[in-house]
């Protein structure tokens, strides 16, 4: 948890949005339907809770806290936990989204890194978007099997992310589409990764949150390039009843699975 001594603690709210907008503009330009991801993300979640209760929600990889908030806007009443490994990205959600809820600095490729979150029930929903590809396939099929675990029974699992296809004639295909739709959209013009992490290179109020990203190591990669067809495999492994695509834009995916 940030405390008042701890990289960031500074950032006011204003400056934190500032940030997170700008996010998600150069985020669009990868996604170009990537509020339809989100509202689509949240209507799984919806479905399976009830409007008038509490369902406890975690938010796997959740940056700067953009998927986080909009679950909030839809299920006001969920009791909401954010949980990343970034360093900078964790003191923009915390500063951006105070009334979101609780973001916790949790490494995701630890065996253990559920200890220490409270949560004292089953979950309801797990989400997650443009996140776990970072992980190796060990560590998250270890994931799915921990949230398979702890998801009450008929809760689900929903990830927003890029899949790849296991024949490459398809998953050429599916990547021209969504280009091809950046393209229409008008998003090919935002500022791209690079841009906005040398931008914030450039901000002397961030260098410590900087510092100590780099001292975790978190460089980027290309990912695990694993298939939704993988995933598939996974997820029923560790024993969901049920994994599928709900939504697709090229080889942009929303998976859900059942527990």
């Amino acid at each position: 948890m940030t405390t008042a001594t701890s990289p960031g603690s500074w950032l006011d709210p204003d400056r934190a949005r500032a940030w997170v907008r700008r996010w998600d503009r150069q985020q669009e330009r990868y996604i170009a339907d990537r509020e339809e991801r989100f509202q689509t993300i949240v209507d799984v979640v919806e479905h399976v809770t009830r409007a008038d209760g509490e369902p406890v929600v975690l938010d796997l990889g959740c940056g700067p806290g953009s998927l986080s908030a909009r679950v909030r806007e839809r299920l006001p009443h969920a009791r909401l936990l954010g949980v990343d490994a970034d360093p900078l990205l964790l003191a923009m959600a915390r500063a951006a989204y105070p009334e979101v809820g609780r973001f916790v600095d949790v490494d995701l490729t630890d065996a253990d890194w559920w200890q220490g979150l409270g949560v004292d029930r089953p979950l309801d929903a797990a989400v997650s978007t443009t996140a776990l590809h970072w992980l190796p396939e060990d560590a998250l099929a270890r994931l799915y099997r921990d949230l398979a675990a702890r998801l009450r029974p008929g809760g689900v699992f929903v990830n927003g992310d890029h899949l790849y296809d296991e024949q490459p004639l398809v998953g050429e295909l599916a990547t021209a589409v969504r280009q091809r739709r950046a393209e229409r959209v008008g998003v090919l013009d935002n500022e791209d990764w690079a841009a906005w992490w040398s931008a914030v290179e450039e901000d002397e109020r961030l260098a410590d949150l900087l510092e100590e990203r780099r001292r975790r190591g978190l460089v980027g990669g290309d990912g695990n390039r694993l298939s939704c067809a993988r995933h598939v495999t996974l997820l029923r492994e560790a024993g969901f009843r049920a994994a599928a695509p709900v939504w697709q834009v090229g080889d942009d995916f929303v998976l859900a699975a059942v527990r």
